[in-house]
């Protein structure tokens, strides 16, 4: 389970990462934040998945779940950062 969770951070890194490099300025939190968000819901989804689905196929829908969460984070930031209504 050590070497799952490890994977879960490896890349929840590179999905904060990849989800900063494509919504550049929406994020008031910053490289460090939005990295550190990526890296919590991937490990928190590869967890609770990882019972039912096993390492590989847990790390592949832990990474899918965050990436889509960061991007409906930088939806919302985005907008918010413009003045607009959500």
């Amino acid at each position: 389970m050590i070497g799952a969770i490890i994977g879960y951070i490896i890349i929840g890194l590179i999905v904060g990462a990849l989800g900063r490099l494509f919504h550049p300025g929406r994020d008031p939190l910053g490289w460090v934040g939005t990295i550190l968000l990526g890296i919590i819901a991937t490990v928190i989804v590869g967890v609770l998945l990882h019972g039912a689905l096993g390492t590989l196929l847990s790390i592949i829908v832990a990474a899918i779940v965050a990436a889509i969460l960061l991007a409906i984070w930088g939806r919302v930031q985005g907008g918010r950062s413009r003045g607009a209504t959500v």
